[in-house]
């Protein structure tokens, strides 16, 4: 029987394990896997500091949106431990200044008052209009609660705190999967572009009729976008 590759799994902002349940269990035959706790800790070095403590020594990496800004601290913090890595739904630059103030807005308003979640407003900019409704839409405001305001506003800091990643990207020489939803609206295809164009070896994938969340809105698709990643040569 074949060894199960170890995989940590790194979820994004207002997001826990649940996010990546359907990979869990679709790749149980070949994936030994693990998701991150992110919401402990203010800043990237501390998730990513975290998050290393727990991994096994060398680990496959697959990271979404915020995670994937933890993934790239990883990179920084212990390269020699990643055998491959996934960005899903992310970027590697930082905030333009608009979408840093809606961040802090954000913040602003939840210390002025209660935690709302992800509001019926918020969740069509998370999931394709095709996921609003129904079980996607379900599941990602109840993630939403069981995270948290206060782990909210620490995720919040440490993203707005998070260095610039992209003069990392010629550094990467993992191989590396990039992927996204083509209705992205928070990291949308241009950013997962840029990224694909400055890695040395990296595969591209674009996910249809999906969101900034591809494992919970296209679950059996992202099972088998892994799958064939983790099943990738070391050097490939």
């Amino acid at each position: 029987m074949t060894d199960r590759a170890p995989l940590l799994l790194l979820p994004g902002l207002l997001c826990d394990a649940r996010l990546w349940d359907d990979q869990l269990a679709g790749l149980a035959d070949i994936a030994d896997a693990q998701v991150a706790d992110l919401t402990l800790d203010d800043s990237v070095s501390e998730m990513a500091a975290r998050a290393l403590a727990h991994a096994p020594l060398r680990f496959a990496l697959a990271g979404l949106s915020m995670g994937g800004y933890v993934a790239f601290e990883i990179m920084r913090q212990a390269p020699g431990r990643v055998m491959r890595l996934a960005l899903i739904a992310t970027s590697a630059a930082p905030d333009p200044p608009v979408r840093a103030n809606a961040r802090r807005a954000a913040m602003r308003s939840l210390e002025l008052g209660r935690f709302l979640g992800v509001t019926g407003r918020l969740l069509p900019q998370l999931v394709h209009p095709d996921h609003v409704e129904g079980p996607v839409g379900d599941a990602v405001q109840a993630m939403a609660a069981r995270v948290g305001g206060d782990a909210f506003l620490r995720q919040q800091r440490a993203i707005l705190g998070r260095p610039d990643s992209r003069p990392l990207l010629p550094r990467i020489a993992v191989p590396t999967l990039i992927a996204v939803g083509d209705g992205d609206r928070l990291t949308p295809p241009a950013e997962a572009h840029a990224m694909h164009a400055a890695l040395p070896a990296a595969q591209f994938h674009l996910f249809h009729h999906c969101g900034h969340l591809p494992p919970i809105e296209r679950p059996d698709e992202t099972t088998n976008v892994l799958r064939h990643w983790l099943g990738q040569g070391e050097n490939a």
